[in-house]
């Protein structure tokens, strides 16, 4: 497997580095039963879309900055995509073919605030899109030979496992997402795409260590600040 670093990354002697620059991230709610049940959320019938913007964007390999706004910066696990054709109105076919890497992300969430935003019926983007929000791992280059549909990914945090989830078990899978991504708005070359996170998510805590891995590889370890 070939290891790519993300674009914010000047070197790296595992891979390469991304040639392009990521205009956003494109994130996926509520793609797994269960995680939708553990926060008493209803299963949607169509994928729930948000944006993070690249300020959010951070290394995995770097400690996690917790915000000092908010007492519950949850962990959400997800398989991470990176696309390397541009994607608009695509058929199954051309989404297969724009998938350039497979990685692992967080998508972190200020919890408390967000709740408090949903209470009021406000967008919740303070909670999703604050400067590290979203930690990305380094990406395996696809080649077809990675199957999309049964990728399983896991993260402990001082050495147990906290999140376990496998891609077969997703509402709307990944290539599926894309199509229905490209359907509402373009994705560009270095786009990525987190598709929703399996239950689990709980606080993180300064000093927890994160592990995270695909496929039993290990993928990224940080620290939490």
């Amino acid at each position: 497997m070939n290891f790519y670093t993300k674009w914010f990354n000047s070197e790296d002697k595992e891979g390469k580095t991304l040639p392009w620059p990521c205009s956003k991230v494109v994130c996926v709610g509520r793609n797994y039963v269960a995680h939708a049940k553990e926060l008493n959320n209803p299963i949607p019938k169509t994928p729930l879309l948000f944006i993070k913007s690249t300020n959010t964007l951070a290394d995995l390999e770097q400690p996690i900055k917790l915000p000092q706004s908010s007492e519950q910066c949850h962990h959400e696990l997800e398989v991470a995509i990176v696309v390397g054709k541009r994607l608009t109105n695509a058929s199954y076919e051309e989404a297969t073919a724009a998938v350039f890497g497979v990685g692992l992300g967080l998508d972190l969430t200020l919890r408390d605030l967000q709740s408090q935003l949903k209470n009021k019926g406000q967008p919740w983007e303070k909670a999703k899109n604050f400067d590290g929000a979203c930690p990305l791992s380094g990406f395996i280059d696809f080649n077809g030979s990675l199957g999309l549909d049964k990728l399983e990914f896991a993260m402990k945090i001082n050495g147990k496992v906290v999140q376990r989830g496998n891609t077969s078990n997703m509402i709307f899978p990944i290539i599926s997402l894309l199509v229905d991504i490209s359907r509402h708005f373009s994705l560009f070359p270095g786009d990525v795409v987190l598709t929703g996170t399996p239950e689990g998510v709980s606080a993180l805590h300064p000093g927890d260590l994160l592990e995270l891995s695909l496929n039993e590889t290990i993928l990224a370890t940080t620290l939490v600040d």
